[in-house]
């Protein structure tokens, strides 16, 4: 085993400090193909094949130029931590299981609340990413809001309850849809609000849609709108829907962690009066997949929601911060490697690295304008939309994948298409974006032609 873990530990090495110098993407499949093997293997012989057949196939998702859907690259302590949890293959299911992942969570979830400007009362449930978090934080709130009006949902179910309302902006993200249809509300529940220039919702129609309806009422909110990076005014609107007894969700996946540097902090102001929030690690803190957090003012809430009970699991039932609080039994030991992120990067660390992404953001934005890129949102975050007047943008962002620099996607904003530019990582230097922005400058031009 010793042997074997070394080996696999300087393979993954040797392919991180590759990632500067390799093409972001990769156009060779992977060799993973064939009927399954009658007979056993050795595990060295396994992981040799592997690695060779995974090869080709490797997106450099995790080096300094990968600039699409908002993902950061493993840290270093927090990529040795993960191995670690691997080795140590414990079930965090609850504290009997395993002590030791109880214990990360539980420092590991008071370091997020703090940093993150949340009530140092919250539960904190380590969930899979931000889809897990929207989900947990919505079925808390499906729960509060009927056991308000007199319905157990857990017993009874949807069928015959209250009608609930659900508010959310037009430009909510896609992962709130898909937790309401899992959660038996369905997409039709939603009462659109409109969002303004930047996509922030519009505080004004908010009142106005709650004042146009009765009874439970679910109000979900945004930090980062994932085309602009703007935010929602969460004082406003959390100051609206407690007029009407609302629960408040904001989806911060993202854009949450900008309440942890200084400059920043101001966009999320009011964050602390919402009931649930959801928020991922494997973006902007730069920790292995998956990790994701789903917090709660109310822990009680938390836990009846989603805590399930059976004679035989020892501990079942406990509110700890662990599977009482997300959806699943077997859980990876995620606390491990969010507590030595952490840890390696300390309060002003966070705030750097925050900071520094949206620097250059700007910094991208700056010079792609400079070339003749058209800039379509306010680079208040670390999202920048571009387009070119005469250039076809999906032609574009073919070729930018295919020359291998760096790595971005399309999106459709305002009826319109542009590249989409994310920056998260926290290896990416100036010289990174300079030399993305000079490849899609040049590629821009080849495709015009």
């Amino acid at each position: 085993m010793r042997a074997l873990l070394t080996r696999a530990a300087e393979l993954a090495a040797g392919y991180r400090a590759g990632l500067p110098d390799r093409p972001v993407a990769t156009a060779t499949a992977p060799a993973f193909g064939g009927p399954l093997p009658d007979g056993p293997a050795s595990p060295s012989e396994v992981l040799e094949e592997l690695a060779r057949a995974a090869e080709p196939g490797l997106v450099a998702t995790a080096g300094p130029r990968f600039f699409g859907f908002v993902i950061g690259g493993a840290l270093p302590a927090a990529t040795a931590a993960d191995v670690l949890a691997a080795g140590w293959d414990q079930n965090a299911f609850n504290a009997v299981l395993s002590p030791a992942a109880a214990a990360a969570e539980e420092t590991a979830g008071r370091w997020l609340k703090d940093l993150l400007g949340l009530p140092a009362t919250a539960s904190a449930g380590f969930v899979t990413g931000g889809q897990g978090a929207n989900t947990v934080g919505l079925a808390a709130a499906r729960h509060h809001v009927l056991a308000e009006a007199g319905w157990d949902v857990e017993r009874d179910g949807l069928a015959g309850a209250p009608r609930v309302r659900i508010v959310a902006s037009e430009e909510r993200h896609a992962t709130i849809d898909r937790a309401l249809r899992l959660l038996g509300f369905g997409t039709s529940a939603i009462e659109p609000v409109a969002a303004g220039r930047q996509g922030a919702i519009d505080v004004d129609d908010l009142r106005s849609t709650l004042d146009a309806g009765s009874g439970p009422v679910i109000v979900c909110l945004q930090a980062g709108n994932v085309n602009t990076g703007a935010c929602d005014d969460l004082r406003a609107a959390c100051e609206a829907a407690r007029a009407h007894r609302a629960w408040v969700h904001v989806d911060g996946a993202f854009g949450l962690w900008a309440a942890a540097n200084p400059a920043t902090a101001p966009l999320l102001d009011g964050v602390e009066l919402a009931d649930s929030w959801a928020c991922d690690g494997h973006k902007w803190l730069n920790v292995p997949y998956d990790s994701g957090f789903v917090f709660c003012a109310r822990p009680d809430v938390h836990a009846e929601a989603i805590a399930y009970r059976a004679a035989y699991l020892t501990g079942a039932g406990e509110v700890s911060g662990m599977g009482d609080l997300t959806l699943e039994s077997s859980r990876r030991a995620r606390g491990f490697a969010v507590w030595a992120a952490l840890r390696e990067l300390g309060r002003d660390g966070v705030a750097e690295l925050v900071e520094r992404c949206c620097r250059l953001a700007r910094r991208f934005a700056g010079r792609l304008a400079a070339g003749g890129a058209e800039i379509a949102n306010d680079v208040v975050l670390n999202q920048v939309l571009v387009s070119f007047g005469d250039v076809d943008v999906d032609a574009l962002v073919r070729n930018v994948q295919a020359d291998g620099t760096c790595w971005l996607g399309g999106t459709t904003w305002r009826g319109r298409r542009h590249l989409r530019i994310s920056v998260s990582n926290w290896s990416t230097t100036e010289a990174d974006v300079d030399r993305s922005a000079a490849a899609i400058l040049r590629l821009a031009a080849e495709t015009r032609q």
